[in-house]
């Protein structure tokens, strides 16, 4: 089959939302930026320009906050039933998935990455995120409380969960539908109003699902999606004394500047950051079983996962058949344009972030790594690197400590389950992690001892909207999905009557 033959071609409606510069949804209606301005939009396949965005600056960041914080205070959003908002977000769901296909292409797009995995992941999960978190909405539940000190018909107490209030969510470009999903469904399971602003390289399937929601009919000013960059919108958004809490995915170093920006108001903030986690083979392991997981937990997505399986540690006498076996699929995968329906690995989001991961390649090969498999860019158009495998390498390496977000795998061989714990958890982060054994009891002895907040066994991404997920140490406060999401946007109150 010929190469073009395989080429998924763009939807008319795909053509058509592309074709128009995209306005910022504020207060229930499209709108330009106050100033007027736009930013370009690019394949990452080609580095052409695709599209433009509103570019959003602290004008608008005004704008939106004022507009959810009506929506909030007297807007009909507080006083719906739970019931009624869960439809909504059902609602929401279902033309999501009506219009499935635009939304993976304009991913695939956005971002680079296969139109296979958007189909199949990105827009799957996010509507199951939607519909799950719609069965949240009349299950936020008080308790009552017997208080200790009295005897039962002295006072009655009992406490109230309700929705923190105004709440700005600050998204990544890795996986841009995926993550407006996992903040938009809790906080507004939970009754809050939302300021939405996506990455600036990728904002079109954020502003098409603004679209979906403008026809679900979610009341004005309840939603609202601000385009723009990080230093114009992102940070007077995180520093707005009228937002009641900052929810944040992406790097630890702007996490921490998030962290910052929210000390005026002392609102809250929960963080989704960085992660550099272990991928541990144990001898015994089914060799094919963790090849080829070892290499999908670290080329799925281009490596541009917070949780990628970046640093594998593989029992010494089995060090040479695992390695050698996930360079070897690292050599397998194809490159290309993620609109090729037979492409396994697209390019990298942007120039600066090829930048970054070829830098450090030439980081790696100077203190003295070497390259099994890839260790270079691939093509001569757009920002493709190879999938690529590192030995020789030592702890501390910054290849090895640090956060490289590319197809880059560090791997190193451990002596007994002492040695692959240290070396596990030396780092600064805590995210994922993984085990590949056929020994239960010392999978359970490891995972008990990683300090990282999702473990993985015999597997790797697996992903669900009912599975917590988020970082011990630096990478991260709080949890994304599950029940233990509602955390970040409920307040509890006590309440005490004297009988």
């Amino acid at each position: 089959m010929a190469v073009s033959d395989t080429l998924v071609q763009r939807t008319p409606q795909v053509n058509q939302f592309l074709s128009i510069p995209r306005k910022m949804l504020i207060g229930g209606q499209w709108v330009e930026a106050a100033s007027g301005k736009t930013w370009p939009v690019y394949d990452p396949a080609t580095g052409q320009v695709i599209a433009h965005v509103a570019a959003g600056e602290k004008e608008d960041v005004n704008r939106a906050v004022q507009a959810a914080r009506r929506a909030f205070e007297s807007g009909p959003w507080r006083s719906m039933s739970p019931s009624a908002r869960g439809r909504l977000m059902t609602k929401l769901a279902d033309l999501m998935e009506e219009h499935a296909e635009e939304f993976a292409q304009l991913e695939t797009l956005d971002n680079g990455k296969p139109i296979t995995v958007a189909r199949a992941a990105d827009v799957p999960l996010s509507i199951d995120l939607f519909r799950y978190m719609a069965g949240w909405t009349n299950k936020i539940e008080g308790n009552t409380i017997p208080l200790s000190l009295y005897t039962p018909q002295t006072y009655f107490a009992y406490t109230l969960r309700e929705p923190v209030g105004v709440v700005a969510q600050i998204i990544p470009w890795n996986f841009p539908l995926l993550m407006a999903a996992w903040k938009l469904g809790p906080a507004l399971a939970a009754g809050c109003t939302i300021i939405l602003k996506p990455a600036v390289e990728t904002s079109l399937s954020a502003l098409l699902l603004g679209d979906m929601i403008q026809e679900a009919g979610f009341p004005a000013g309840v939603i609202n999606i601000l385009t723009g960059n990080g230093p114009q919108a992102g940070g007077p958004l995180a520093a707005h004394p009228d937002v009641d809490k900052v929810a944040f995915t992406g790097s630890t170093e702007v996490g921490k500047m998030i962290v910052q920006a929210a000390i005026g108001n002392l609102k809250k903030v929960s963080l989704e950051l960085g992660g550099k986690s272990p991928n541990v083979v144990l001898a015994d392991a089914d060799p094919e079983l963790a090849i080829k997981g070892a290499a999908h937990a670290i080329f799925f997505n281009h490596g541009q996962c917070c949780c990628a399986g970046s640093r594998l540690y593989v029992e010494d006498k089995a060090f040479d058949k695992i390695v050698s076996g996930v360079a070897d699929e690292a050599k397998k995968i194809k490159l290309g344009s993620g609109m090729d329906a037979t492409t396994e690995m697209g390019p990298l989001i942007s120039d600066e972030q090829f930048r970054r991961v070829t830098g450090y390649l030439d980081v790696g090969t100077a203190e003295g790594a070497r390259a099994l498999s890839g260790g270079k860019r691939y093509g001569e158009q757009g920002y493709f690197v190879e999938p690529t495998v590192l030995v020789d390498v030592k702890q501390d390496m910054r290849v090895v400590q640090e956060e490289i977000f590319g197809p880059v795998l560090v791997a190193q061989p451990f002596k007994d389950i002492e040695d692959v714990l240290s070396k596990s958890n030396d780092s600064i982060y805590g995210l994922g992690g993984g085990i590949w054994t056929n020994d239960l009891a010392r999978a359970h002895r490891i995972a008990a001892q990683l300090q990282t907040g999702t473990v993985w066994i015999n597997c790797y991404d697996v992903f669900d909207a009912a599975l917590p997920f988020g970082g011990y140490k630096q990478s991260g406060w709080g949890r994304e999905m599950g029940h233990e999401v509602l955390e970040n946007y409920t307040e509890v109150k006590s309440v005490c009557i004297r009988l």
